[in-house]
């Protein structure tokens, strides 16, 4: 470089932080970035707000996680949960207190993006990331990231984080490897004020017909969200699942405002989450709970951690302090979220080889109704749970074990009584906590 243009900020504004993708990882990590002062660019390819395919259920842990001030606009306030087994062995149980919460994304992902802007990051809509570079002649030094967007624009940064979703660029840039991939389907329903008054506080959680799925009911006001997920390779499988779903509850004859599908990646325990200057998070990086795939949670958490862990990497002066800090955030990650991840594909081995034992324990067992409660309400998290109860690490560790024999009439029929029937109305048995 010539010595009147002696440093890269003097040719081009060089971003400390861009962030790629404004999702709630995305968003958290911009927010975080621009509260410790950096001059931080949120990248968002759609126009918002955008409609995501998302149960929109709002546990503790992510409550918890949402920027100072940040009012939550629920739909909902979900006091009980009815659970079955495809359709049948139906329960409810209730708590006192709020078990989480239930918003329409579009809202959500909007007003966590404004919490970021008043925080001082900059936000461009309507964007495509084609790719990260950081050699080559776009790159003006080995402190500077370069970000090229469709159409040969070039933006530099001395940090990068991915929020781009499961199907990431910048993943692909880091590497990140998979481990359990999910289609997820899904239907917003409006509905009758009848109907809706039958669900208002209270969702359905029915354990599926095929290994590891199930199917979701969310009330939000004058629409419900329906939805069931299960393995990549069952797409006709689940398709039929949601379809006989939304039958059985009686909602066939109502028109979807919007019916879409999407697909969840788990990363692989080696899978890395950097890669020089640049940083992945949420779905990005493959974060998501394995058993419920419950994905915002991890979004908000991570993302907060790669934006504060960004802002270190963009201070670093060489390559060497920034792969310290890369290093750290990986470790803050694993730490909490990747003990929590492998604490989740446990129960989701359980779950695929025996889920008539596993809803009877839910329903008819106090102590995992309890836990499913605080895990909810964001007392404690699974990780915490295993490692804190010993009564929940030995049953674990003993289904681990057991041979997979389920049936539905044995191991299910004494504990969770009921009939499908009670399923729409709340009805069948219940218990109250």
């Amino acid at each position: 470089m010539s010595s009147e243009n002696s440093s890269a900020d003097d040719v081009q504004r060089v971003w400390d932080v861009v962030v790629v993708g404004a999702g709630p990882a995305g968003a958290s990590a911009a927010y975080a970035a621009a509260v410790a002062g950096r001059r931080v660019l949120l990248l968002e390819k759609a126009e918002l707000p955008r409609y995501k395919t998302c149960g929109g259920g709002i546990i503790g842990p992510s409550r918890d996680s949402l920027p100072p001030g940040f009012e939550l606009p629920l739909r909902d306030r979900v006091h009980a949960v009815t659970f079955s087994h495809n359709g049948r062995f139906t329960r409810t149980r209730r708590s006192r207190q709020m078990l989480f919460g239930l918003i329409n994304r579009p809202e959500f992902d909007q007003q966590l993006v404004e919490h970021a802007q008043k925080a001082g990051a900059e936000l461009r809509t309507g964007v495509t990331v084609q790719r990260v570079e950081q050699h080559g002649s776009a790159v003006p030094d080995r402190r500077t990231v370069a970000v090229v967007l469709q159409g040969g624009e070039t933006l530099l940064a001395r940090a990068v984080v991915g929020a781009d979703g499961s199907a990431s660029r910048i993943g692909a840039h880091v590497g990140v490897k998979l481990d359990q991939v999910d289609l997820g389907l899904e239907a917003e329903i409006p509905v009758p004020e009848t109907v809706a008054e039958d669900w208002k506080g209270r969702v359905l959680i029915d354990w599926g017909p095929m290994p590891g799925s199930y199917g979701w009911v969310f009330p939000k006001g004058d629409t419900l969200t329906v939805g069931v997920i299960s393995a990549r390779g069952e797409g006709a499988a689940t398709k039929r699942y949601l379809e006989e779903f939304i039958g059985r509850l009686g909602l066939a004859g109502f028109e979807p405002s919007i019916s879409s599908g999407h697909l969840t990646r788990c990363r692989a325990d080696d899978s890395p989450l950097s890669r020089g200057r640049v940083l992945v998070c949420g779905d990005a990086a493959g974060l998501l709970e394995p058993w419920t795939r419950e994905g915002i949670s991890f979004a908000l958490r991570s993302g907060r951690l790669a934006g504060e862990w960004a802002v270190r990497i963009a201070e670093a002066h060489d390559a060497v302090d920034a792969r310290r800090q890369a290093l750290n955030y990986a470790f803050a990650i694993k730490a909490g979220l990747g003990v929590e991840m492998s604490v989740g594909k446990r129960m989701l081995t359980v779950f695929e080889r025996r889920p008539g034992l596993f809803h009877a324990v839910l329903t008819g067992f106090r102590p995992a109704w309890n836990a499913f409660k605080e895990i909810t309400q964001g007392s404690t998290s699974l990780g915490e749970l295993v490692r804190s109860h010993p009564m929940a690490h030995r049953a674990l560790s003993a289904l681990d074990r057991r041979p997979a024999v389920d049936t539905a009439s044995g191991a299910e029929g004494g504990a969770a009584g009921g009939t499908a029937g009670g399923v729409a109305g709340g009805e069948g048995a219940e218990l109250s906590s």
